[in-house]
């Protein structure tokens, strides 16, 4: 099952991973990357136990399996 998202709306929000990293879990999205047509085409995500950040193609978090929408 997929997430519905609006790329456009991903600033600010909260995520889940499913598989938890280095006690990695609850993440925040920090910047949206955009292309030259001001698509978002990738976030920056912050795991919020390290303060690390990655960056991800927004679709990634439309996986379920994977992402979960707030923090779980």
């Amino acid at each position: 099952m997929a997430n519905q998202i609006n790329p456009n709306k991903l600033y600010l929000s909260k995520w889940t991973s499913t598989s938890p990293q280095q006690k990695e879990k609850h993440f925040l999205v920090t910047k949206l990357l955009r292309n030259e047509q001001e698509q978002v085409e990738s976030v920056v995500i912050e795991a919020l136990m390290t303060k690390k950040e990655y960056t991800i193609p927004w679709q990634h978090l439309k996986v379920s399996d994977h992402w979960l929408p707030g923090w779980k």
